[in-house]
């Protein structure tokens, strides 16, 4: 099973950053990458069990099913349904928590999955930077700046 966890602090309130991204929905409107979602059978985004059906800038589609959701905890887990990439049992976790220095967020994205050997450390590579660091540095974009 290969993993990978990126972390990142982001200048803004943790109830800021999570207004963002907490619409299982929203990629497209925060993240550079995707650029067209929708939960399909006309379940509500938060719900457990819905699924995002979006497409990436280079044309893929991916569908993704929501494990877990909590504005307490600022959380969101899913599992990726559907993908061009060649891995299986995918789980993933983006969770925020608060830091009270400078009353930023400290923002952790996490997942395992299974891949062929040769495979897995490239996958794990590209998701990371890609995906997750590609998607805390959009959001550093957007709060830099702002009060």
């Amino acid at each position: 099973m290969a993993k990978v966890t990126i972390s990142s602090v982001i200048d803004a309130p943790v109830e800021k950053v999570w207004a963002r991204i907490r619409d299982f929905n929203g990629l497209p409107g925060w993240h550079p990458r995707m650029v067209e979602s929708h939960i399909e059978d006309g379940k509500d985004a938060t719900e457990i069990g819905c699924v995002r059906n979006f497409q990436l800038a280079s044309g893929a589609r991916i569908r993704e099913k929501l494990l877990d959701f909590s504005d307490q905890n600022f959380l969101v887990s899913y599992s990726i349904l559907e993908t061009p990439q060649p891995l299986t049992n995918h789980k993933a976790t983006l969770q925020l928590r608060r830091v009270t220095d400078g009353d930023r967020t400290y923002a952790e994205w996490t997942a395992s999955f299974d891949a062929a050997p040769g495979e897995a450390d490239k996958l794990a590579e590209g998701m990371g930077a890609n995906v997750f660091q590609g998607g805390f540095n959009a959001l550093k974009s957007h709060f830099a700046g702002q009060s």
